[in-house]
């Protein structure tokens, strides 16, 4: 059989045969006629689904042959696209069971919300497990962000937030002394920015530095990634209708399971 890399030498049949087990309603296509190549558009189609939670973790998409007959492609086909979404860290190939899903991309737009309201918001099942929760004289840096004296108390709040019972993010915000009352109990049921909604606090905007680094030792434990592998960062002062300073944060964020989406407009 001439091998056809991804483009042409396809069964015939544009639409693709369901899958079997969880995801066999889900019906799925390639448009021969396209530029794209045949395995972008299942990779990207298969991608969809998980992000949406069609394709929970857990999912089985069964080994490349079963795929390849199902879908009406070639095996080298099928491999290429699911290689991609191994890549990507969506998809894990398990010896004696097949491929599966393992968790979608956490792509986050960059507005004045909480990475709980986001997880929420998009079907990810997040949940927090807190590390600290503490007073404690504030440093220089946080000091600066917060406009109170250097050494005064304020609030630290250590978490780590999860979605699908997988760490996705660790989170250190400081607050001013006598914000509201932070209960590791609720700190755990919810996230920070609803706690002070509920409490009267109008959040109304924030200044805020991305950048990225090399995990540490421990941070790597924590977030199930080894040492040095790449971590978004995150730093946010963020204030209320007043122009107070209610909270500053500095974050760290697994690169392979979280993004930040930008929109860029053009200058008139």
């Amino acid at each position: 059989m001439k091998r056809d890399g991804g483009r042409t030498g396809e069964r015939a049949g544009g639409r693709a045969g369901e899958r079997a087990g969880a995801a066999s309603s889900l019906p799925l296509g390639v448009d021969r006629g396209s530029p794209v190549p045949l395995y972008f558009q299942l990779a990207r189609q298969l991608e969809e689904l998980i992000e949406r939670g069609r394709l929970a973790p857990g999912s089985l998409l069964g080994n490349e042959i079963e795929l390849a007959a199902r879908l009406g492609l070639s095996r080298p086909t099928v491999r290429q696209a699911i290689q991609s979404l191994v890549d990507k860290g969506l998809l894990v190939r398990r010896r004696g069971v097949g491929t599966q899903v393992v968790h979608s991309k956490v792509r986050r737009p960059l507005e004045l919300s909480s990475l709980y309201d986001d997880l929420e918001a998009a079907g990810q099942r997040p949940a927090t497990r807190v590390l600290r929760n503490t007073v404690e004289p504030a440093g220089a840096a946080v000091a600066a962000a917060l406009g109170v004296p250097e050494g005064a108390e304020v609030r630290l709040v250590e978490r780590l937030r999860l979605a699908h019972g997988e760490p996705v993010a660790r989170l250190r915000n400081h607050l001013p002394p006598g914000l509201l009352e932070l209960g590791t109990e609720r700190l755990e049921a919810t996230g920070l920015y609803r706690l002070m909604r509920e409490a009267g606090i109008a959040l109304h905007s924030a200044r805020q530095c991305v950048g990225a680094r090399a995990a540490t030792a421990a941070e790597g434990a924590e977030l199930t990634e080894p040492a040095g592998a790449p971590l978004l960062t995150m730093e946010r002062t963020t204030y209320d209708d007043t122009g107070r300073a209610v909270e500053f944060g500095s974050h760290v964020y697994r690169a392979s399971r979280y993004s930040f989406e930008f929109q860029l407009l053009a200058r008139p």
